[in-house]
């Protein structure tokens, strides 16, 4: 009889998680997260202003995907891999040494990112806290302020706007428009929508970071602008400037680009190394690293499976442009953009009784157990692009 191959899954964010599911149907999976559960990076203003409902469908313990039963889940942080003799190891919370065999390797460690997307090794009560104390810092501000030209500055601001219309919310943003890599109809919708719910908007407007700061904290000091305009003050100012970090501090320097993340060829492993893949935020495919949205964890587990059958890879081929939800769920419902900027509006039924419990919960996760004990049998959505 031929034994099953051991593969490890650094890291169980958005796309780990489901590597990892695909993954376990044909092979032995050990997958070691920081965290005790799935903490999604997305829909950051949904998070923010609303953390129950977003974390119902965001913020998942690992025992309710049932596509997880299969996988042996280890609590610890990643500290090095020995090549040499394919070894993974961590420290769990006990400050004990993890080591873990693999035959193949899957890195999917994501990014740092603000104070939102963090590597640090945390409990369940531990991100409870954070979500509730972040939440009410800014529900206690009269005024927001929210500060970069991405989708996740303008989800935040359209958020905001929406859970606390009285509140003064201004994003401000470096070029003559937001979502420079999405299609530019794509902004002149989102523009419209921002501009409806009240959120007043600053284009040329480029911040003076302080020498130091991470980005990583709410603050409440003046705003400068190295563009010239006047300093801009807020109760509350989120910087969601798009400064990630790659989580590839345990990994070889040999593995990285100059810009710390992993590379990768096209079939998604690690040049020299046909033992390893990487996929996600942290993986180098192309510049925009698409293969985190794009559902390249289904060509992954393929070509992880080609691997060891001695079959031919697969190749991933990047979008061209972002594409995907930008508000998040707004009580309308919920607008996706194509790469071409044409937007497709799923009704707020939609998407809660049928994209996040059937597309979603089903098809990506292979079922969502429901929190409720008594009703683990139904299933259950959750979020992801």
């Amino acid at each position: 009889m031929v034994s099953r191959k051991r593969v490890v899954v650094a890291g169980l964010g958005d796309s780990g998680v489901l590597a990892a599911i695909r993954l376990a149907r044909h092979a032995d999976v050990v997958a070691i997260s920081a965290k005790p559960g799935l903490l999604s990076g997305q829909e950051l203003g949904w998070r923010l202003s609303r953390p129950e409902q977003w974390a119902r469908v965001n913020w998942i313990p690992f025992d309710r995907f049932r596509g997880l039963d299969r996988v042996r889940i280890v609590h610890a942080s990643l500290t090095r891999v020995d090549l040499t003799t394919r070894t993974v190891f961590a420290h769990s919370a006990d400050g004990s040494e993890v080591a873990e065999h693999y035959d193949a390797l899957v890195i999917s460690t994501g990014v740092t990112n603000g104070f939102w997307r963090q590597p640090t090794l945390q409990t369940a009560t531990e991100v409870d806290t954070e979500l509730r104390m972040t939440h009410e810092r800014l529900a206690t501000a009269e005024s927001l302020i929210v500060i970069g030209g991405g989708a996740a500055a303008a989800n935040s601001a359209a958020q905001l706007a929406t859970t606390w219309p009285d509140k003064r919310v201004d994003l401000y943003f470096p070029g003559e428009r937001a979502l420079i890599h999405h299609h530019p109809r794509t902004w002149d919708r989102v523009a419209g929508r921002l501009t409806d719910l009240g959120v007043r908007l600053h284009p040329r407007h480029r911040a003076v970071i302080p020498a130091g700061f991470a980005c990583d904290q709410i603050t409440s000091e003046p705003v400068r602008w190295s563009t010239g305009q006047p300093p801009a003050s807020a109760n509350a100012v989120l910087w969601a400037v798009g400064r990630v970090r790659p989580n590839t501090g345990w990994l070889p320097e040999e593995l990285l680009d100059e810009h710390g993340f992993v590379r990768v060829t096209t079939d998604l492993r690690v040049p020299g190394h046909p033992d390893l893949f990487a996929v996600g935020d942290v993986a180098a495919t192309d510049p925009l690293r698409t293969s985190a949205r794009n559902r390249a964890d289904a060509l992954l587990a393929h070509n992880v499976r080609a691997a060891f059958a001695g079959k031919p890879l697969r190749h991933y081929q990047p979008p061209a442009r972002r594409w995907g939800s930008v508000l998040g769920p707004l009580p309308d419902g919920l607008e996706v953009y194509t790469s071409h900027g044409r937007a497709f509006r799923f009704s707020a039924w939609t998407f809660h009784k049928v994209l996040l419990p059937l597309v979603v919960g089903w098809g990506y996760y292979h079922g969502v157990r429901r929190n409720d004990p008594q009703l683990a049998g139904a299933p259950e959505g959750t979020s992801a692009q």
